[in-house]
């Protein structure tokens, strides 16, 4: 990073590659028939990279670790929670729709918790932004009674991820690493979802791993650079406009899914799309 530039001038970047990262790996995973394999082969990942990353970075802060605490177990929460919309779900719309939920709830937070006031333009860029994601989410039409449950472990989900959000953008002021704040993270959060597999799957777990293995490890390693990414701009933006920006990721799956696997983008999604789109051009107009 040079020198003459403040950390914050690239905050925007790092949460959009971020978004980029969240999207692919995403792609990644659901090639995984076997979400409950996915899930855990990520785990695995993230339990890997971080064992390796707290030898070589700094020990949190004191005051930090109940913030890295309670983001551990709303993380392996918030991934139970998805886990259980994907198994009961259409993942085109449980996604976005877990997704899309934090921002607002996030935004909220900072400014009714935290105390970081949002200008009207702000409101109105995370406003279109979560309009846009919830209609992507619905693009496919209004989901029947059956789908219900599934509705409300992707809402849960995103509640969860508005909360570990929160926190960890407090959190990871007060450390004083943010490396190393992310390392213990992904240490006290990657083995406990792979311990449940077990559990459920017992012996057969291991060959149930191996077809996916390069995929899924993979996957996790993306997705922990990925939100280290977005730990790392915490520590230097505004929370709520970060929440934002993230969840682009949404649009860019989109646009994998349309690009890549052919699949209809639809007059309706084009329309999500550009409510995020402008969105975003909200926010950063608001942050000259």
């Amino acid at each position: 990073m040079p020198s003459f530039l403040p950390a914050g001038a690239f905050v925007p970047a790092a949460v959009l590659s971020a978004a980029v990262l969240h999207a692919v790996w995403n792609a990644m995973a659901h090639r995984i028939p076997d979400k409950l394999v996915g899930f855990t082969l990520i785990n695995l990942a993230y339990t890997g990279c971080a064992a390796v990353m707290v030898c070589f970075v700094p020990f949190p802060h004191a005051s930090a670790w109940p913030f890295i605490l309670a983001s551990a177990v709303l993380e392996v929460l918030s991934q139970l929670f998805l886990l259980r919309a994907y198994q009961l779900g259409d993942f085109g719309q449980m996604y976005p729709l877990a997704r899309g939920t934090a921002p607002l709830l996030v935004a909220f937070a900072a400014a009714s918790i935290l105390g970081q006031s949002l200008t009207a333009v702000e409101t109105v860029g995370i406003v279109a932004i979560s309009a846009g994601l919830a209609g992507l989410a619905f693009a496919n039409g209004w989901p029947g009674r059956t789908q219900l449950p599934a509705l409300a472990a992707a809402v849960a989900t995103g509640a969860v991820i508005a909360a570990y959000t929160v926190i960890d953008g407090t959190g990871v002021r007060h450390s004083e690493t943010v490396a190393g704040y992310i390392a213990w993270l992904f240490l006290l959060q990657g083995p406990v979802l792979p311990l449940l597999a077990l559990a459920r799957r017992g012996r057969s777990l291991p060959a149930q791993l191996r077809p996916d293995l390069a995929v899924g490890l993979l996957g996790g390693t993306l997705s922990l650079l990925a939100y280290g990414l977005v730990i790392w701009a915490q520590a230097h933006g505004d929370l709520a406009t970060i929440a934002a920006l993230r969840e682009t990721s949404i649009l860019i799956a989109a646009l994998i899914a349309t690009l890549m696997f052919r699949e209809r983008f639809g007059r309706l999604r084009l329309a999500a799309s550009t409510a995020v789109l402008t969105g975003i051009a909200v926010l950063e107009l608001a942050h000259p």
